[in-house]
C-alpha cells in the first residue's frame, strides 16, 4: 500500500506543510488563503485522478468521495468567511460531503450496533451544544450532527474485525470519519460553547487526516481489480 499510493499523496503532504507553515491569520480572510487552505483538498482530488478516469468510471463509491472532496474544498472555501455570514454556507457544504461519503461507504453491513453507539454519541453531543445554539442554528447543526453520525456509522460498520471481515481501505475509512467527527466538535466547541485551546491546530490536523484516509477508501475498488486479475 505505501509503495503504491505513498507517492500519489506526495503532494498533499506538501500543501498540507505549506497551510501549517505559512499558518495565515484567520482575522484578514483573503483568497489566497483560501487557496492555501483548500490546496490538500485539491491534492487528495489529484490523487483520486491519477488512478485513472476509466477507475473513477468503472466505480461509484470513488466517484462520490471525489464530488465529496469538491464539496469539502467549497465548504472550506466558505469557512474563510466565516465571520463575514457564510459559515452556515459552508455546514451546507459539508452537510452533502457526509451525505456523499455515506452513499460511498454503503448500507451494507449494517451493524446496528455500531449505529446506537453513534446514534447515542451524536445525541451526547448536541445536548452539550444546545444550551448554546440559537436561531437556525438550534436546527441547522442538529441536522448537520446527524448527517455527519451517519456517515461515521456506515464507515465503522464496514469494520468488522470480531470476524476478520476487514480491509485497509475499510479501516482507512473508519478511522477517516472518526477523525472527521473530532475535527467538527471541535469547530462546534470552540465556536458555540467556549474556546478551545489551540483549536485551529486539532481542527485541521484532524480534518486533513481524516479526507486522506476517506481518500484512501476509495483505492479498495483497484485493489479488488487487480486482485480478480491476478487470480
Amino acid at each position: 500500500m505505501v509503495k503504491s499510493e505513498g507517492p500519489k499523496l506526495v503532494p498533499f503532504f506538501k500543501a498540507t506543510c505549506v497551510y501549517f507553515v505559512l499558518w495565515l491569520p484567520t482575522s484578514s480572510p483573503s483568497w489566497f488563503s483560501a487557496l492555501i487552505k483548500c490546496l490538500p483538498i485539491f491534492c487528495l482530488w489529484v490523487f483520486l485522478l491519477a488512478h485513472g478516469i476509466s477507475f473513477l468510471g468503472a466505480h461509484s463509491s470513488a466517484r462520490k468521495i471525489l464530488a465529496g472532496l469538491i464539496f469539502s474544498a467549497l465548504g472550506d472555501a466558505f469557512l474563510i468567511w466565516q465571520e463575514q455570514g457564510y459559515f452556515s454556507h459552508g455546514l451546507f457544504m459539508f452537510a452533502i460531503t457526509h451525505i456523499l461519503y455515506s452513499s460511498a461507504f454503503g448500507m451494507k453491513p449494517l451493524n446496528l450496533r455500531a449505529g446506537l453507539i453513534i446514534a447515542v454519541m451524536s445525541g451526547f453531543s448536541y445536548t452539550l451544544l444546545y444550551p448554546y445554539l440559537s436561531g437556525p442554528f438550534t436546527y441547522l447543526v442538529a441536522v448537520y450532527i446527524a448527517l455527519i453520525g451517519f456517515m461515521g456509522w456506515r464507515a465503522i460498520a464496514g469494520v468488522q474485525l470480531a470476524n476478520d471481515l476487514w480491509t485497509w481501505t475499510k479501516l482507512s475509512a473508519c478511522l477517516g470519519a472518526v477523525l472527521f467527527m473530532v475535527s467538527d466538535l471541535t469547530i462546534a466547541v470552540n465556536k458555540f460553547c467556549f474556546p478551545v485551546p489551540h483549536s485551529r491546530a486539532i481542527i485541521m490536523a484532524t480534518y486533513y487526516a481524516a479526507q486522506m484516509l476517506i481518500a484512501l477508501s476509495a483505492v479498495e475498488c483497484q485493489d479488488a481489480d487487480a486482485a480478480r486479475k491476478r487470480a
